[in-house]
């Protein structure tokens, strides 16, 4: 088991949630393969993104549907600053999840977190277990309160 993963599984487990996590057949780096792999609607999947602060280099997470764009505008007013895509190594830095794996709980720092309303309609979500082939199922009003995010419009 890999590093990342137990970090995810501990992470729910401290929240005093069922770790189960799925093992997927084929990758689940994009909402599009999670979604076949889960067979699921493509909003079911709770994507994280993660964004940097252009002033002081923070990264931030915005966990949204995975038919949803994250509009960086939206992001940096929610955010109070101006947000620009973050390097792929200073997410793995940050969080110890590669990209296509970035789980939105289970991080090395917890980042300021944003969480998309559109995924509060469904009873269960899929969420990265920090590999490219592991995800793991939850209700949305559970990962809301575990990843310390706040509801907000940035799509």
């Amino acid at each position: 088991m890999s590093k990342s993963m137990k970090r995810v599984i501990a992470a729910l487990q401290s929240a005093g949630l069922n770790a189960e996590v799925l093992h997927m057949a084929n990758e689940t780096r994009t909402a599009a393969d999670a979604a076949r792999e889960a067979s699921c609607e493509i909003d079911q999947i709770a994507k994280s993104i993660i964004l940097s602060s252009e002033v002081s280099g923070e990264i931030v997470l915005f966990i949204t549907a995975g038919g949803n764009q994250v509009d960086i505008t939206k992001a940096s007013e929610v955010a109070n600053e101006p947000l620009g895509r973050a390097k792929a190594a200073a997410v793995r830095a940050i969080t110890g999840f590669a990209i296509g794996g970035v789980s939105p709980v289970g991080h090395l720092t917890p980042p300021r977190s944003f969480f998309d309303p559109t995924l509060l309609k469904f009873d269960q979500i899929y969420a990265a277990a920090g590999t490219p082939h592991h995800i793991f199922p939850i209700s949305p009003h559970e990962l809301l309160r575990i990843s310390s995010s706040h509801v907000s419009d940035f799509i």
